[in-house]
């Protein structure tokens, strides 16, 4: 199978998952947000930088059905285990946060948030895509959550912290969220937890499966899928995981 025909398979692939655990109406409403942002969002990075995770076209969808089903393998270890804590969220909370966790790396409705670096030098040292400088600056989950917000998407409290949250303490903001030791200061529900130790983990493996090949990408423009497709290369790749979880807050 080509790079391409993944690409567009992992994107058929993401909308399965959307209408397979989201109930209406929200299945309907997420379904048309990610349609018509599917040119962009088939060929996002899920990072800029080759010493991270994913940092190729299709990479972003890649990451997210990776975290979706390590969120879900999660799920049935958590319950085996911890059967007394599984009731403070349901499944479709959890999947709907897996989905949407890193949404704001897609960009607003209209901007790209990655985009191709011009710079010759930067791209020599790893750095193939930067953060476009036509949005205004807000941290990924926030954007995640605005861009939910923006399509009507209503979402509950559970899902609302599970994304805000799922950089753990790599972002310094959780902390007051997730270092509470009163009953008033702490989380009532497990959901931020399970999610970022899911992302955390698919984001080890993308780096562990990224540094096993010796294969590199060119970043393209993301205008049209139909038109992009033939540019799209095999991943880009580094001997370094140094920094490889910069990118996870943003």
């Amino acid at each position: 199978m080509s790079q391409e025909e993944v690409i567009a398979k992992n994107f058929e692939n993401l909308i399965k998952v959307i209408e397979t655990h989201i109930s209406e109406p929200r299945r309907s409403k997420l379904v048309k947000l990610y349609n018509d942002l599917a040119d962009r969002m088939m060929l996002a990075p899920a990072s800029s930088h080759t010493t991270r995770h994913n940092c190729y076209p299709g990479g972003y969808v890649d990451h997210v059905l990776r975290v979706c089903d390590a969120s879900i393998g999660l799920y049935d270890v958590w319950q085996t285990i911890f059967k007394s804590r599984m009731n403070s969220f349901t499944k479709e909370e959890m999947i709907f946060a897996a989905l949407n966790h890193d949404l704001g790396k897609v960009g607003d409705l209209n901007e790209d948030y990655y985009i191709p670096n011009d710079s010759d030098w930067h791209i020599k040292r790893g750095q193939v895509y930067k953060i476009n400088p036509k949005l205004t600056f807000m941290k990924v989950p926030d954007r995640s959550i605005f861009t939910l917000q923006q399509a009507g998407i209503e979402f509950s409290e559970n899902e609302y912290l599970a994304i805000k949250l799922h950089d753990g303490l790599y972002s310094k903001g959780n902390e007051s969220y997730l270092m509470g030791v009163a009953p008033e200061f702490s989380l009532k529900t497990e959901l931020p937890i399970l999610l970022h130790h899911a992302d955390h983990l698919s984001t080890l493996a993308e780096g562990a499966l990224a540094h096993a090949s010796t294969a590199v990408a060119t970043p393209v423009e993301s205008k049209s899928v139909k038109s992009n497709m033939t540019k799209i290369n095999d991943p880009v790749v580094d001997s370094s995981l140094k920094g490889m979880f910069d990118e996870l807050f943003g």
